[in-house]
C-alpha cells in the first residue's frame, strides 16, 4: 500500500500502528510504548486520500468519524507527527493540489466587505456561549503572552494587553483605532489605563452587542465606541491603531489595501500596532482543512508577503518581535478548557462539531510548537522619531 510507504518514510522518530479497512495491521516508524497509538481507517478511500492530501482529509476522517485512534489522545498522535514534520510539505500531491487551490482562490477572491462580513460569521457568530466555555473571562481570542509557561490563561492574556499597550506608547486624550476589536477588551482596557479615546471596529454583529453592553456597564460609553463596519469604510485620522487577530483575515490580495488604510488613517506623529499569525517559511497556499472549515478566507502570512505592502504604503516598520512558543501555550489552554466541557458542547452542538474543533486547536498547537506557525508583532510609524529609540519604555 502507497500510504504505509509514504508514512515508513516521513515517520523517522517514534510511530504507530495503522489498521486497515480489513483489520490488516501495519507498524509505521518504531513505536517505542508497549501499547503504541493505533490509527483505524474506516472507509477504504482513505488510503488514496490521505496519501494524496493529508492535510485536508486526515480532520475530514476525525471530523466524520471515519478514522478513529486508539491508546492514546489526537493530541499525541499529532504531537508524533508533527515532530515528523516539522516545518516540510507533508505530501509532494498535496502540496501540488493546494498550490492549484490556492492560486485559483487568489485570482477569484477579494475578500469583498460583504465577503468579508460572511467569513467573519461563520467563525465569530456562532455562539457566545461557546468561546465562554475557553476562553479567559475578558474573552482574549488571540495570542497570549507567556512570561512564563506556567502562568494562567488569564494572566497571560493581561500580559499581552499590557505589553501591546506599552508598544503603543499612548498618552491621554489621543484618538485610538482597534481594528477587529473583538469582544471590546482591548480598546476598553486602552481606555481604562491611558485615558485615550478609543474607537472599536467589527464585523461581528455577537461581538458589537457585547461590546457595547460592556462599555456601558462601566460607564465607559463617553470613551469607547464600537461600530459595525470594514476598516476600508472609515474616514478618520487616529494617533494610535491597533490590530489584534484581524490581519489574518484580510486575504493576500489586499495587504496593500489594508496597509495603504492604515497609513491613510494614521496622523504623521501616530504609531499602528499590527499583530496577527505569521508563517517562518516562505509564502505557500493557505492550510486547505482550516480554511474550508474553520476559517474562510483566511491566509497566514510569511514576513515577505508583509513588507512589500508596507513599504509602497509609507509605513515604517520600527520593531518586529516573533512571539515564537506562546501560541502553542495559549492553544493548549483553549483545547484543555474546550475538552473539559465536552457535555456542555454537545448540548450546542453535535458529535461531528466536537470533534472538529478538537482537531482545530490540537492541530494549531502542534503547528505552533513543531511547524512554521509564529505571530509577528509589527510596530508601524509614518515619523521614525515617532518612538523612542530604545524599549525601555516597553519593558
Amino acid at each position: 500500500m502507497r500510504l504505509v510507504k509514504f508514512l515508513n518514510d516521513m515517520f523517522k522518530k517514534d510511530g504507530f500502528i495503522l489498521i486497515d479497512h480489513n483489520s490488516k495491521r501495519y507498524q509505521i516508524g518504531k513505536p517505542f510504548k508497549d501499547e503504541p497509538i493505533e490509527i483505524y481507517l474506516l472507509d477504504k478511500n482513505l488510503n488514496s486520500k490521505l496519501y494524496l492530501n493529508p492535510d485536508l482529509y486526515f480532520g475530514e476522517a476525525y471530523m466524520n468519524g471515519s478514522l478513529r485512534i486508539k491508546n492514546g489522545t489526537l493530541s499525541e498522535f499529532l504531537e508524533i507527527a508533527f515532530k515528523n514534520i516539522g516545518r516540510d510539505n507533508i505530501s509532494a500531491y498535496g502540496k501540488v493540489f493546494n498550490k492549484i487551490k490556492g492560486t485559483f482562490k487568489y485570482i477569484t477572491n477579494l475578500n469583498k466587505i460583504t465577503k468579508s462580513k460572511q467569513n467573519v460569521a461563520h467563525h465569530y457568530d456562532l455562539s457566545d456561549e461557546l468561546y465562554d466555555l475557553f476562553l479567559d473571562k475578558k474573552k482574549q481570542y488571540s495570542c497570549a503572552y507567556f512570561k512564563n509557561e506556567s502562568d494562567t490563561l488569564e494572566v497571560a492574556q493581561q500580559n499581552k494587553i499590557d505589553h501591546i499597550i506599552k508598544k503603543l506608547n499612548i498618552e491621554p486624550n489621543q484618538k485610538v483605532l482597534d481594528i477587529g476589536s473583538g469582544w471590546g477588551t482591548l480598546a476598553i482596557e486602552i481606555a481604562k489605563k491611558t485615558q485615550a479615546s478609543v474607537t472599536g471596529i467589527t464585523l461581528s454583529q455577537n461581538q458589537l452587542e457585547f461590546s457595547k453592553k460592556k462599555a456601558s456597564e462601566l460607564n465607559l460609553n463617553n470613551q469607547v465606541e464600537f461600530k459595525l463596519m470594514d476598516y476600508r469604510q472609515l474616514n478618520e485620522k487616529f494617533d494610535r491603531i491597533v490590530s489584534v487577530g484581524m490581519f489574518e483575515h484580510v486575504g493576500k490580495k489586499l495587504y496593500s489595501t489594508y496597509f495603504n488604510s492604515v497609513s491613510k488613517m494614521l496622523n504623521n506623529n501616530g504609531v499602528a500596532l499590527i499583530h496577527t499569525i505569521g508563517s517562518i517559511n516562505p509564502p505557500r497556499s493557505s492550510q486547505p482543512w482550516i480554511t474550508k472549515y474553520i476559517f474562510p478566507g483566511g491566509y497566514t502570512p510569511s514576513l515577505s508577503d508583509i513588507v512589500s505592502p508596507i513599504e509602497h504604503s509609507g509605513l515604517i516598520p520600527t520593531d518586529i518581535e516573533i512571539l515564537r512558543m506562546h501560541y502553542a501555550h495559549t492553544l493548549k489552554n483553549w483545547k484543555k478548557r474546550f475538552l473539559s466541557k465536552k457535555d456542555k458542547v454537545l448540548e450546542m452542538f453535535d458529535e461531528k462539531f466536537l470533534r472538529m474543533w478538537e482537531f482545530y486547536l490540537a492541530s494549531c498547537e502542534m503547528a505552533f510548537k513543531w511547524g512554521d506557525l509564529v505571530v509577528f508583532q509589527l510596530q508601524l510609524t509614518k515619523d521614525i522619531k515617532s518612538v523612542p529609540n530604545t524599549r525601555d519604555y516597553i519593558y
